[in-house]
């Protein structure tokens, strides 16, 4: 089987181009023969301008963590590697794969690892039950408010101080003139379930201020928000 192996990596040697479709025989070929420092240096040393970083991090993963060098894993290739669909399948997939790193520090992690884009994960840091990271990111960049306010509508009675926040972030973020075709129902959606939420948590006419105050500094476009909400905050 050795030499089986060592053939296959005699013939990919002989490529013209280092096209990682084929090199990835040759990092299994190597892992195999339990060289698998080289089996790393060789799939690095394959990266070309189309082949996929994430999949030569996938392969790197495998290699260290069939070797029992979890951290070294996480910490060189263990966060791109597991890139998902969506911001909080990306974190599920590192969490299940990583489980001796702490919830917190794997979001940390991923947060820095996606500059500008903090508010992508609030949803994540909701799912993981990390409620002021949650808050802290939806705040720092610019969130779905659709996403926001079922997060408002779902905690409202159960976390009613996070739903509250939830709830305000969004109302920004829609004052703001963010939101993926904005309706008036996704306003009002949003201002009822922080006001239910602020009825559960006891801070129902703080909230309401808050709501009128924010409201009342928005300028974007035709003041959209102000026009649904006007009538309920006394502003029309």
């Amino acid at each position: 089987m050795a030499e089986r192996h060592d053939e296959l990596l005699a013939l990919l040697e002989m490529a013209p181009y280092k096209w990682w479709h084929y090199r990835k025989y040759g990092v299994k070929a190597l892992a195999s023969l339990g060289k698998k420092a080289e089996a790393i240096r060789y799939a690095e040393e394959g990266r070309g301008l189309n082949d996929s970083p994430v999949a030569i991090a996938r392969a790197c993963e495998e290699v260290l963590l069939s070797s029992g060098l979890a951290e070294e894993a996480y910490e060189r290739y263990g966060l791109l590697a597991n890139q998902s669909g969506t911001y909080a399948a990306w974190f599920r997939a590192v969490a299940k794969k990583y489980p001796h790193k702490k919830p917190a520090e794997i979001l940390d992690d991923l947060v820095a690892e996606t500059p500008g884009e903090e508010g992508k994960w609030f949803a994540a840091a909701k799912d993981a039950k990390l409620f002021d990271e949650a808050i802290a990111l939806a705040n720092r960049t610019p969130c779905s408010p659709q996403t926001l306010t079922r997060a408002a509508r779902d905690f409202e009675e159960k976390q009613p101080e996070f739903a509250v926040e939830a709830g305000m972030a969004a109302l920004r973020w829609l004052v703001e003139g963010y939101g993926y075709e904005v309706t008036g129902l996704d306003v009002l959606k949003a201002y009822s379930h922080t006001m239910k939420a602020a009825e559960n948590a006891g801070c129902e006419a703080e909230t309401r201020k808050r709501i009128h105050d924010l409201v009342a500094r928005e300028s974007f476009g035709e003041r959209f928000v102000t026009k649904v909400l006007g009538r309920h905050l006394g502003l029309s």
